[in-house]
């Protein structure tokens, strides 16, 4: 069995790229560094640096070391930290999604962490195939998406809709086809996929969103209707998100013929049991959600 503290040493050089600042943050000597790199390469019996000076880069073999050994420590520290305190209301809890989930969510979330002092709330936003991402690597604990997961390692289960609505200039009503191409399009990261739900069902002209010119971009969640108030363009999003816009008299709202929803997920990681402060993040935003 590979010896966890050699791994971690090597783990921790491939990240942090430097021998004496490993040795700083292992609160261990730079020769100790390299004694335990030394004594792993022999464990394991095959060079896993190949050393240019003071420089140095993964042979074939360390990198598939480190891809699977930094989860394996991932793995034992999410064991020791669940053998150590298993309480619903205090410890770490990371959590990624989307920002028109998270402009919801983490409030609730503060509140929450607000009465249990000893909770600790990491939440960070992200597309959804980030979130999927992180969630099977296991850099969160819990992911919220707004469609269904792909990757094999997560479980899901679906826990809300919301209504997807397109957003105007003030001075727009009823808008057409031709005014949606003449205004343009204001993109984000979930932009494609927001459209495709609700344009396609209301024009009949649409294919796919690249028939409109983008004339902008925010990866933002709270400045993505920035452009729409300045007259710049059009886009889809989330009530929530929209919700959450502090120039409501600067936009329309347009509720179309076809009302359209996409559903929010809330997934982890199939292989790795949900503690039970997980469990209460999880059981306060259903909540939150349907009420």
């Amino acid at each position: 069995m590979i010896n966890p503290t050699w791994l971690n040493t090597f783990c921790t050089l491939v990240e942090v790229n430097h021998f004496t600042k490993t040795a700083e943050r292992l609160y261990m000597t730079q020769s100790g560094v390299s004694q335990h790199i030394k004594k792993l390469e022999q464990q394991v019996n095959c060079a896993l640096l190949e050393r240019h000076g003071k420089q140095f880069s993964l042979t074939p073999q360390g990198q598939n070391l480190y891809q699977q050994g930094s989860l394996l420590l991932k793995d034992w520290q999410f064991l020791e930290q669940q053998l150590k305190d298993d309480s619903p209301y205090s410890g770490a809890v990371k959590i990624q999604s989307p920002g028109s989930c998270g402009l919801k969510f983490y409030n609730q979330l503060l509140a929450l962490q607000s009465e249990h002092k000893e909770l600790i709330i990491d939440y960070r936003f992200a597309p959804n195939v980030s979130v999927e991402q992180a969630v099977a690597n296991h850099s969160a604990d819990i992911g919220f998406l707004t469609q269904a997961p792909t990757f094999s390692e997560l479980t899901s289960h679906k826990i809300s809709q919301e209504p997807l609505l397109l957003i105007t200039p003030a001075g727009i009503n009823m808008p057409n086809w031709q005014t949606l191409c003449e205004l343009g399009f204001i993109a984000h990261p979930d932009a494609s996929h927001h459209a495709q739900l609700l344009l396609s069902e209301n024009y009949s002209e649409f294919e796919h969103i690249d028939q409109i010119r983008r004339t902008g971009f925010s990866n933002q969640i709270s400045l993505i209707l920035e452009p729409v108030s300045l007259e710049l363009g059009f886009t889809v999003l989330p009530a929530h998100a929209v919700g959450a816009f502090n120039k409501p008299q600067l936009i329309k709202t347009h509720h179309l013929e076809c009302p359209v929803s996409e559903s929010i997920y809330v997934c982890h990681h199939r292989n790795r049991p949900l503690a039970k402060r997980m469990n209460t993040v999880i059981e306060l935003i259903k909540a939150g959600v349907n009420s």
